[in-house]
């Protein structure tokens, strides 16, 4: 297994990689940056942790559904659909995990 040195939101990571598999990688971690990126720069999650399971939902949502989920920053409907699933995952998680 080879492994690659890979970016996100400015951390590296270094992830195994099966031969032939760095194209897909790569665009996985893109893809992931880009969420993370996006949900951080909405502003309304600051820690690196809330930033992660936040896009891990957006991107299997996307998986689940077969398209793109809402996007973390622009409008308002998409600051309340946010803070609705910071709710609801802090009723999920409990008092150890609570985002906000």
């Amino acid at each position: 297994m080879k492994q690659m040195e890979v970016t996100i939101m400015g951390q590296s990571y270094l992830l195994g990689c099966p031969e032939g598999g760095e194209v897909a990688l790569t665009k996985a971690v893109t893809q992931v940056d880009k969420e993370m990126s996006a949900i951080r720069d909405a502003g309304r999650v600051k820690a690196r942790e809330r930033i992660a399971v936040l896009a891990a939902l957006n991107l299997a949502y996307q998986l689940a559904e077969g398209g793109p989920a809402p996007k973390a920053g622009g409008t308002s409907a998409d600051a309340a659909a946010i803070d609705k699933l910071v709710k609801r995952l802090d009723e999920a998680l409990g008092q150890d995990g609570q985002l906000l």
